[in-house]
């Protein structure tokens, strides 16, 4: 795939309307049934990726097949896991009676109060910085927002929650609870 840039820089329409179709079909083998009604947005936000980086660079810009379909694999991924990390929540109720929680099983109780308490701990021994950024990561920030948060730069965030995270995980196996 060629993205051509016209005489004055910008790039050809119908080069954007064959990249947002390839897309279209890399999302499509790609993403779950149960996330099909947000195909699209993962495509717009591939879409996006493709473009800052055509951008960023001058003259005609090239993309293998390779690199589209990592991109919407890539999109596809993150996408999973915000729906995973911030549950969507219905704005209008139901209009059946609300369903009574269900109580809670008190092993699981003990077992998720002894995971907080060890994760809490592990935080605890992490150095200020990465503490910092791996409680905000566990909150559902996403990693820019982390460095706005914070006054620092993107990379800086990344590479403590990335570090950080590896800390944490080491951690938790190291008492038992990991994988």
């Amino acid at each position: 795939m060629i993205l051509r840039r016209g005489p004055d820089g910008s790039l050809s329409p119908v080069d954007l309307a064959e990249l947002r179709a390839e897309l279209a079909c890399h999302v499509a083998r790609i993403c779950p049934s149960w996330m099909s009604s947000r195909a699209e947005d993962i495509v717009q936000v591939a879409f996006k990726r493709v473009i800052d980086v055509a951008c960023k660079q001058e003259g005609n810009t090239e993309f293998s097949s390779f690199y589209l379909k990592k991109v919407a694999h890539s999109a596809t991924v993150d996408e999973i896991r915000r729906q995973r990390r911030r549950p969507e929540v219905p704005l209008e109720e139901a209009d059946d009676e609300p369903v009574p929680a269900p109580q809670p099983d008190p092993v699981h109780l003990i077992e998720a109060r002894e995971i907080g308490e060890a994760i809490h701990e592990c935080l605890g021994r992490m150095i200020r910085p990465r503490r910092l950024a791996v409680t905000l990561h566990l909150q559902g920030h996403a990693v820019a927002e982390i460095a706005r948060l914070l006054g620092w730069p993107p990379k800086k965030a990344e590479n403590l929650v990335y570090r950080g995270m590896a800390d944490l995980r080491s951690c938790l196996e190291a008492k038992g609870l990991g994988r």
